[in-house]
């Protein structure tokens, strides 16, 4: 049985781009595969606690040796990555706040790139000291993101503005998690017929992601951008 992680880190509940289209790739993917364990986290209502000088000592602090009080700091972030490393698919809702993630699905990358959990460190290490713990687990990340503006895409008029995709795409390479699919809603403050045809064709797109990763002959493919 595989299990699904669906984060939604949006402010918005009812008008949320992103909430609506990770529940419509839950939903369209329990149809095709009706045993699979969905996990809800919720991020924009509950936010991860923000990292700290004690949750960072608590962190470096090898687990046989921690006190009481670096066990209760690490409490959400273990929780964080157990379902990380429980999940076989992730499913990111994560909206465009000032050109990056929003605060609290920053704070959820935070809490689970983590030392010994998600990432070695080793400084006696010859070559890199640093290597991924999930590069052998076969996670794929799908990040369904919305923006006010358009042309965010790669080689598109702003680019060089975007900073969810590259940002997330970033810290879970890091951790080890290297097979991530993009599909974005645009034009939401202009809230005319371009907006709706985003939101058609963003619906479709994960329609037919859906059916693409549920395929019994999917094989690992190179990055993908929507």
């Amino acid at each position: 049985m595989s299990t699904l992680l669906q984060i939604d880190s949006s402010a918005r509940r009812d008008r949320s781009h992103t909430r609506r289209l990770t529940a419509r790739f839950v939903d369209r993917w329990t149809q095709l595969n009706p045993a699979t364990q969905v996990v809800y986290r919720d991020v924009g209502e509950q936010p991860p606690p923000p990292v700290t000088e004690s949750w960072i000592h608590a962190a470096f602090t090898a687990e046989a040796t921690r006190e009481p009080w670096m066990r209760e700091t690490l409490q959400v972030s273990d929780a964080l990555v157990d379902e990380l490393l429980q999940a076989d698919v992730i499913v990111a809702g994560v909206p465009m706040y000032n050109f990056g993630p929003p605060a609290p699905f920053k704070a959820y990358i935070d809490n689970i790139v983590r030392v010994g959990r998600t990432f070695g460190f080793d400084r006696s290490r010859s070559g890199e000291p640093y290597w991924s713990l999930l590069a052998e687990h076969d996670k794929r990340l799908v990040i369904l993101s919305s923006r006010g503006d358009y042309g965010y895409a790669p080689g598109e008029r702003i680019a060089d503005r975007n900073h969810v995709e590259s940002s997330i795409r970033a810290a879970f390479a890091y951790i080890g998690v290297t097979e991530v699919y993009g599909i974005a809603i645009e034009y939401d403050e202009f809230a005319d017929q371009r907006l709706a045809n985003s939101i058609a064709n963003a619906e479709r797109e994960v329609d037919r992601l859906v059916r693409e990763l549920s395929a019994p002959q999917f094989a690992s493919s190179p990055e993908m951008e929507r």
